[in-house]
């Protein structure tokens, strides 16, 4: 199982540099839309759980943490971002715990 340090070291590794050259809010504002479609295939029975979503593909990857999502989509897709999200939360909720992710690494 991964666990919160392996989302940590995930996120350390996307540099600055790489994030400059993705679309963020691309990505997050298709994977809203994508995730609103498919939440009720989700919801309730997999909350506190993760989904990651490729948006060009759509194809949604369950985990028990944010990294294992991300880890079973980058098998399939090892050149591609993702939008993360914890079903059931909001996504203030989802982007508060990123945040504090982030501070962590400082």
């Amino acid at each position: 199982m991964v666990g919160e340090y392996d989302e940590i070291k995930y996120f350390k590794s996307m540099t600055n540099q790489t994030l400059k050259k993705i679309d963020i809010q691309k990505i997050a504002d298709e994977g809203i839309k994508m995730y609103e479609k498919i939440k009720a295939d989700y919801e309730p029975h997999h909350n506190g759980k993760y989904l990651a979503i490729e948006i060009e593909s759509g194809k949604a990857y369950l985990g028990e943490s944010g990294a294992e999502a991300v880890s079973l989509a980058k098998s399939k897709h090892p050149d591609k971002y993702f939008y993360l999200v914890k079903i059931g939360y909001d996504v203030s909720e989802t982007l508060a715990q990123y945040l504090n992710i982030r501070t962590n690494l400082r």
